[in-house]
């Protein structure tokens, strides 16, 4: 099975030079959350496929999820320029992640 999460090398100040929408996805491969989750986000994205989406593996102490105050996995972070639009914790259906995207996204 691969990995769907990786190691992210980005830091958070890369992330809030960087602009343009990005998606950012915090989670690891063995959460059960995670692992439900994902069909629905893979869904949602198929509406929105110039966004560019980041699935970065988070745990203890990994700074770049503690910068962005990740709690709970999966956690969507949603940038524009750099700059945080809003995010969504432990989505369990795509619409939820529809909303989120066409809140801020032109489809």
């Amino acid at each position: 099975m691969s990995s769907l999460y990786r190691a992210c090398s980005l830091t958070r100040s890369e992330l809030d030079a960087r602009p343009g929408d990005l998606l950012l996805q915090f989670g690891v491969d063995g959460c059960g959350h995670c692992q439900r989750a994902e069909p629905g986000i893979a869904q949602a994205l198929k509406d929105f496929p110039s966004l560019n989406h980041l699935r970065i593996e988070d745990g203890a102490g990994r700074p770049l999820g503690l910068s962005f105050r990740v709690r709970l996995w999966p956690t969507l972070v949603l940038l524009r320029d750099g700059q945080e639009l809003d995010r969504l914790v432990r989505p369990t259906q795509s619409a939820q992640v529809l909303a989120l995207l066409r809140n801020f996204l032109a489809v």
